[in-house]
């Protein structure tokens, strides 16, 4: 994959999880990374581990929802590698919990980090991304299309990316940034089922299965990643996995009603 050689991709994130997998992805493909994640051992692990397979990579703890971290991270990255390719804005975390149980504190900090981060470090890196002609990939969910019962203040956080991503699009094509919205369902991982227990003893266990109980099959990261990579050289706009739930979105949009009966029809 020629495409990406000596590309530097900045991975928000990228120690553990999805972020982890979209980094090995790039760093298998010839890319140069850096890592932003929260100063911790897996930080640290990630990086080394990438560094002894051979790749070019620094690890820069960086809490993305905290501007100077966020300058410090582009600083960083043009110290070591000079001009940005690739921005992945990765980072984020679920919730569960009944929506009037949810406070205003709850709903704030979830969309400090999946959202207001993400427009934090876009603006950081926007310069490098312009001059680069690069690609700025922005992690959703199918909650930022069409939300379920039991997310918390989640598909609240994660809708204002869908449009975000569609703003940037419009502005920034016509200056040859691609900009690509990835859309998941649960993504398919070890310890599904018990990440949630702290925040759902009220709801029922179905909450606190991938998906808040939406009858999904987990994704594969291996596969999602792929599709990722496949989707930026073809500079796609969007990425929905599994692609069928687009059928829902559509439907919602024509038929709020009937989008609500499927979505309780396709849950626990």
């Amino acid at each position: 994959m020629e495409y990406w050689k000596d590309k530097t991709v900045v991975v928000t994130g990228g120690s553990q999880g999805l972020g982890c997998v979209i980094a090995k992805a790039f760093a298998g493909a010839g890319g140069r990374l850096v890592l932003a994640a929260l100063d911790d051992p897996q930080l640290t692990a990630a990086t080394q581990a990438l560094s002894d397979s051979g790749t070019e990579v620094i690890g820069v703890p960086t809490d993305i929802t905290r501007q100077s971290d966020v300058d410090r991270l582009v600083q960083q990255s043009h110290q070591r590698f000079g001009r940005v390719d690739v921005l992945v804005n990765c980072a984020g975390r679920s919730a569960r919990g009944s929506v009037l149980e949810t406070t205003p504190e709850q709903f704030q900090q979830l969309l400090d980090l999946n959202f207001l981060a993400m427009v934090r470090c876009t603006r950081a890196f926007g310069a490098d991304l312009i001059e680069s002609k690069g690609h700025i990939i922005n992690i959703g969910s199918l909650a930022a299309k069409s939300a379920s019962r039991h997310l918390g203040g989640y598909a609240a956080s994660k809708f204002p990316v869908a449009a975000y991503s569609q703003q940037l699009r419009l502005e920034l094509n016509p200056r040859g940034v691609h900009v690509l919205l990835v859309c998941p369902g649960p993504i398919a991982r070890a310890d599904a089922g018990r990440r949630y227990d702290d925040q759902a003893a009220e709801l029922p266990e179905s909450a606190r299965q991938p998906g808040a109980g939406v009858r999904l099959k987990g994704v594969s990261p291996e596969k999602l990643v792929s599709a990722i990579l496949r989707a930026c050289e073809r500079r796609r706009p969007e990425l929905v996995m599994p692609g069928r739930a687009r059928w829902l979105f559509a439907l919602a949009q024509l038929s709020p009603t009937l989008g609500d009966w499927i979505l309780n029809k396709m849950t626990r």
